[in-house]
């Protein structure tokens, strides 16, 4: 097994990195991760969502169902 072939250690995020050509330096690995790891945790920081979900215009213009008819009133009751 080669060092193209092994899998790289996962870091504290669980992010992996895998050689497919070259042979880059351990500090350039090293950069490479830096910066995946940095762009990986802004971009998980800003992907949360809200606590309380908003209330659409749907929700808001909603009208309550209507009372069952009462067929034993007939027409006028």
């Amino acid at each position: 097994m080669s060092r193209d072939d092994a899998p790289a250690a996962p870091s504290e995020a669980g992010l992996s990195l895998q050689v497919r050509r070259g042979d880059p330096t351990p500090e350039e690995l090293a950069a490479v991760m830096a910066v995946v790891t940095e762009a990986y945790q802004v971009e998980a920081s800003t992907a949360l969502a809200d606590d309380e979900p908003e209330i659409s215009a749907w929700q808001v213009s909603a009208r309550a169902l209507r009372e069952p008819l009462r067929r034993e009133l007939g027409w006028r009751g």
